[in-house]
C-alpha cells in the first residue's frame, strides 16, 4: 500500500431507505464510497440490518486504505446505532473474515 497521508473525511448520506458512506480525500476531486440497503425482512423481524452492497474506490485515490476506512466507519456506526450488517460486498465480507471481533455485528 502506498504511503499517503492525505486527510480522508467520511460522510454518511441517507438515500431512500438505504445510504452511502462517502470518502472525501483532501486535494482530490475523486471520492470512494460504500453503499448499503436495508434488508427486506418480510415482516419477520424488526431488527435493523444494513446490507453492504458495494465498495468502490477509484484508482486515482487507491492504495491509501480508503476502502478499509469506509468499512470501519460502517462498523463504528453499527456499534453506535445498534444495527447489524450483512456483508454482501466481497470487500466487506473479506474485512469481516479478517476481523473476527466483528462477528457479533453480523446479521443472522
Amino acid at each position: 500500500m502506498a504511503e499517503d497521508h492525505a486527510k480522508v473525511t467520511i460522510t454518511h448520506h441517507v438515500q431512500g431507505q438505504g445510504g452511502k458512506y462517502v470518502a472525501h480525500v483532501d486535494g482530490s476531486e475523486h471520492t470512494g464510497y460504500l453503499e448499503w440497503e436495508p434488508r427486506d425482512s418480510a415482516g419477520k423481524t424488526k431488527e435493523d440490518v444494513h446490507v453492504a452492497t458495494h465498495t468502490v474506490v477509484p484508482q486515482a485515490i487507491g492504495g491509501r486504505g480508503i476502502a478499509g476506512q469506509l468499512v470501519e466507519r460502517l462498523v463504528a456506526d453499527s456499534r453506535k446505532y445498534g444495527f447489524k450488517i450483512v456483508p454482501r460486498c466481497s470487500y466487506v465480507a473479506k474485512k469481516f473474515e479478517d476481523n473476527p471481533e466483528w462477528e457479533s455485528l453480523r446479521a443472522k
